[in-house]
């Protein structure tokens, strides 16, 4: 879902090596059956726990922990007629794909887990999916957006690969619903990140349905910190919203840089700027009038049981607001224990079906249904800033 998803032509022949010399470990044990349970039922936890995704894989940390312990305080899941608590096996992939494989591997075949929460980006995801498939365990990433990411090649669904966000695709349209019904913008501006598969996917999903003008396209990069250049090529064309999907440490900037020169039309981005760095980079009174998508709303409590639950929780255990993506990690692990207690089975084949067959859960991110090509479907929010702070969201159907 972020920058860090992106990765070298060198990485990833790598990664591919060691898919290849890893796949080779697990062919000795794979089975069709799957793994079971012992006294507990044996969750692990693939994440970003250190390198440049260590911030948001340890938010997912903490929401998988809350989860779990809520679960083991009533006295586990549910499997048929008994009750077992879940004992998490937490591994750091580092924020290396090649790691992340070799995670996996670890987990199904030395652990025996009979499911796996993670990895947080597309790439580390990817990379584990050979050595997922060869044990039949199934893998829920709160966070990998990549459409293709469930889907194998000749574009059937991976069998045991599963997600709780929605996609690039339908980020970016619906940003452009949003834009054209809500904002009733005619013209606007795309600015894209083109150094990352997350900022060109955003950006074209949201170009192909949009129905007004896009009168300006500019590209930026990871990294840069003056967009002064990109933003006078703008200022003349008589916008009425920008659409710049990013990462806070951009956006930020490029929203303080654009109030600073003038432009105060609507900025509206994605997912990546629903963190509280983005108001401190760009400064309380530059960030109004900004918009994201996002898949969790901190204001979702007033209307959402589940969420006004999980928020009160988060705050209690980490004495902070809880982020999106401890949100997206928190729903995985209860989709795992719907799914074990729907089919009144703990073996890992029969949780993947469960998976499959979700419908109608109830989750802090909001309602989810799992379709055939294993992407949860729910509805998407945008929330709006003003002085910085979250002062309305919007649902977008």
């Amino acid at each position: 879902m972020k920058k860090w998803e992106q990765t070298t032509v060198k990485l990833t022949a790598l990664a591919t090596i060691a898919m290849t010399l890893a796949g080779c470990s697990t062919a000795k044990s794979s089975t069709s059956q799957g793994n079971n349970p012992g006294k507990t039922i044996k969750i692990g936890v693939n994440m970003e726990l250190s390198g440049s995704a260590a911030g948001y894989g340890n938010q997912e940390k903490q929401g998988i922990q809350l989860a779990v312990n809520q679960i083991n305080k009533t006295g586990g899941i549910k499997v048929g007629n008994t009750k077992k608590k879940v004992q998490l096996v937490i591994r750091d992939n580092k924020t290396v794909n090649t790691t992340a494989a070799s995670v996996a591997a670890q987990l199904v075949n030395n652990d025996k887990v009979v499911a796996v929460v993670g990895p947080a980006a597309t790439n580390a995801g990817t990379a584990s999916i050979p050595n997922m498939t060869k044990a039949a365990v199934p893998s829920v990433s709160p966070s990998a957006t990549d459409p293709g990411y469930t889907l194998q090649k000749n574009g059937t669904v991976q069998p045991d690969i599963f997600r709780a966000c929605y996609q690039n695709n339908f980020q970016g349209s619906s940003a452009a619903k949003f834009v054209t019904k809500t904002l009733k913008a005619k013209r606007v501006a795309i600015l894209t990140d083109n150094s990352s598969d997350y900022g060109t996917g955003l950006a074209k999903a949201f170009r192909q349905a949009y129905t007004g003008t896009v009168a300006s396209s500019q590209t930026f990069q990871e990294g840069d910190k003056d967009f002064n250049a990109i933003l006078t090529a703008l200022k003349h064309k008589k916008v009425a919203a920008i659409y710049a999907p990013g990462y806070y440490s951009e956006l930020g900037l490029i929203i303080k840089q654009a109030r600073q020169a003038g432009i105060n039309v609507p900025i509206i981005g994605s997912d990546g700027m629903a963190d509280a760095k983005l108001t401190k980079i760009a400064g309380s009174h530059n960030a109004t009038n900004v918009y994201y998508t996002t898949p969790f709303s901190t204001k979702a409590g007033a209307t959402n049981t589940t969420a006004a639950n999980f928020l009160k929780a988060f705050k209690a255990k980490y004495h902070t607001t809880a982020p999106t993506f401890s949100a997206l990690a928190y729903d995985s692990v209860y989709m795992i224990k719907a799914a074990i207690e729907n089919e009144k089975s703990a073996n890992s084949v029969k949780i993947a079906t469960g998976l499959a067959k979700l419908k109608n859960f109830q989750g802090v991110t909001g309602t989810i249904t799992m379709n055939q090509k294993h992407n949860p479907e729910k509805s998407i929010v945008v929330e709006k800033l003003t002085q910085g702070i979250v002062k309305q969201t919007y649902n977008v159907q």
